[in-house]
């Protein structure tokens, strides 16, 4: 399925793992449940690694969305 919009492509990545680079240069990985138009995202079973390696393990985390870069599916 093609997506038209930024929103259609992270509405296909609903319920897949992702990845989110943010602004302070860390990586959350989890898998996206939801979002809203601001790009705020909650993801669940999520990990923050820095420099490849998991820092810790955060569950259910909701983060904003204007700290976030990039978002990738993994």
């Amino acid at each position: 399925m093609e997506a038209e919009r930024p929103l259609d492509a992270l509405n296909n990545a609903r319920n897949k793992k992702v990845i989110l680079e943010l602004k302070n240069g860390k990586q959350l990985i989890g898998t996206l449940k939801a979002f809203d138009i601001h790009i705020n995202t909650v993801l669940d079973g999520t990990e923050e690694r820095e420099n490849g390696e998991v820092k810790r393990k955060l569950g259910t985390a909701f983060v904003r969305g204007d700290t976030i870069v990039m978002i990738s599916v993994a």
